[in-house]
């Protein structure tokens, strides 16, 4: 399964690695693409996440959701 969510904020590389890695560590989560010209992060996960999760998560790195 493959969920997007849209980020706003991010302005670098750094910035795609930090929110790859915030979102690597969510449970259920097999890989978080991020591409920082779409300002977008594509989730891919083995069973339902929870997007609240995924939101909050995002904002704690310091970027916003949406």
């Amino acid at each position: 399964m493959n969920s997007y969510v849209k980020i706003r904020g991010m302005s670098c590389r750094h910035c795609v690695m930090a929110v790859r890695k915030a979102l690597s560590a969510l449970d259920g989560v097999k890989e978080g693409e991020v591409n920082l010209e779409k300002g977008e992060a594509s989730i891919s996960h083995d069973k339902p996440i929870d997007l609240e999760e995924v939101r909050k998560t995002i904002e704690e790195s310091g970027y916003e959701v949406g």
